[in-house]
């Protein structure tokens, strides 16, 4: 543990004078630590519960964030009993000492006393990733949700619950400066007229106003001992706290990888698309599902992230999987539809080819020259499908004019003009199946378009 707390009247004469000649208690480790990490605004609130020894009268606890990323502006400390015989008379900041604040108890009783003591920090991040298991079939798929905690804020956190932000947090400052500050409220030399309401007056007012305001931003939420360990969900305003169950100890400087959720059998849509103008000559993969019930989803926005595909092998008693690509998602609302690029295949072929060029149907100026005429292609798409699963498979054409007809031949699939210069083709194509989709474009140009 980087910082210190010492419940005292303590005999640094030369940096307190007015609190020498006292005995020196030592404070008990945290009995229980909670932290809520906002991962848009590098801010997390830490919570921490400890049992403090009172003594009748004015008591003084000195608090040191040395070498971490803590705001001394945000500091709260309350008594979790008798909080109408124990009063909280202010924090001091001592001049010349750096780090260091020291508030001041008065009590009306003697004996062991919980309190909580409360600060914002930086340097504490999540970051989500899934692993998504596809069935043989493909069509459905074993969803498996994690969460990386990475601890840089210069204080070890032992047995910690643990909760995430879903959603944007705007704050005036950054946490971390706010840290980094050699005199909390500015320099003391500044007109401050040395009590807990001048600071405020002088400088710290808004820093307190917004500090007040982001401890206020979340609510307290059980975290049951249980294993295996899981996320409960919950919305608060426009964020939605996850709550890591059980307790976790996150020292400065490690990562962490914590469970998250495990969805089974969701369904899936596994679809390939075509197009030259997006992909080049490559078919792309896409996973779909949605974040809604149907789907055994739904309760909550779903964190962005990267989730890595795997598929069990048709003769999967040994376990084994087939690596089948991975895509980085944003975060995904509840009741909406996500469609994963899991990149380019080759084990889907799609090979358009010109087949007939002409112009046709001229038009003349008064001076002789062509004005206007068409442009007849006829197009041959040969589509090859190497797996040893069905597919479905969107071409997807681009048209280079905006006055155009075109004429299907054969079994086109399923065509649909998208807009004023696009058509698409959805084919089914069977297990290591081959196909053939013809037709005859016509383009208008010049005054033909007219």
């Amino acid at each position: 543990m980087i910082h210190k707390f010492i419940l005292s009247f303590i005999i640094a004469a030369t940096a307190l004078p007015a609190l020498a000649k006292v005995d020196l208690v030592t404070l008990p480790g945290r009995d229980t630590v909670q932290l809520t990490i906002y991962n848009s605004a590098n801010l997390t609130l830490v919570r921490e519960s400890r049992l403090l020894t009172l003594k009748n009268g004015i008591n003084r606890l000195q608090f040191s964030w040395a070498n971490t990323l803590i705001d001394p502006t945000s500091l709260e400390l309350a008594p979790r009993e008798n909080a109408d015989k124990i009063q909280i008379a202010d924090l001091a900041f001592p001049p010349r000492v750096q780090n260091l604040g020291v508030w001041t108890i008065r009590s009306e009783l003697s004996g062991k006393v919980p309190v909580e003591i409360t600060y914002l920090t930086s340097g504490l991040s999540w970051r989500a990733f899934y692993l998504g298991i596809l069935s043989k079939d493909e069509s459905a798929m074993r969803l498996e949700g994690y969460v990386r905690v990475t601890n840089q804020s210069g204080e070890d956190y032992e047995n910690a619950r643990t909760r995430l932000i879903v959603g944007t947090i705007h704050i005036l400052d950054e946490i971390a400066e706010l840290a980094r500050r050699r005199y909390p409220y500015g320099r003391p030399d500044e007109g401050i007229d040395g009590s807990y309401a001048g600071r405020l007056r002088h400088g710290g007012g808004k820093m307190k106003e917004q500090a007040a305001d982001v401890l206020k931003s979340v609510a307290e939420a059980s975290a049951p001992a249980a294993m295996p360990k899981e996320i409960t969900k919950e919305g608060l305003s426009e964020y939605f706290i996850y709550t890591i169950e059980g307790t976790e100890t996150i020292p400065t400087g490690w990562s962490k990888r914590l469970p998250s959720f495990v969805k089974d059998d969701v369904p899936v849509v596994n679809l390939y698309k075509f197009e030259e103008q997006r992909f080049g000559n490559s078919v792309v993969r896409f996973l779909s599902f949605k974040n809604d019930k149907k789907h055994r989803l739904g309760d909550t926005p779903i964190p962005g992230g990267t989730l890595r595909a795997f598929r069990k092998a048709d003769d999967d008693a040994a376990g084994l999987l087939t690596y089948e690509g991975q895509s980085t998602f944003k975060y995904i609302p509840v009741d909406q539809e996500v469609e994963l690029n899991m990149g380019a295949v080759a084990n889907v072929i799609v090979e358009p080819k010109v087949m007939n060029f002409k112009t046709d149907n001229f038009m003349f100026n008064k001076e002789g020259n062509v004005a206007g005429w068409d442009e007849i292609r006829e197009v041959k798409i040969e589509v090859k499908n190497t797996r040893p699963l069905p597919v479905k498979l969107e071409i997807t054409r681009n048209i280079p004019a905006t006055a155009w007809d075109l004429k299907k031949d054969g079994d086109c699939g399923d065509y649909q003009k998208v807009d004023l210069d696009t058509v698409k083709f959805t084919l089914a194509l069977d297990a290591r199946a081959k196909k053939e989709l013809r037709y005859t474009l016509t383009t208008r140009h010049g005054t033909r378009a007219e």
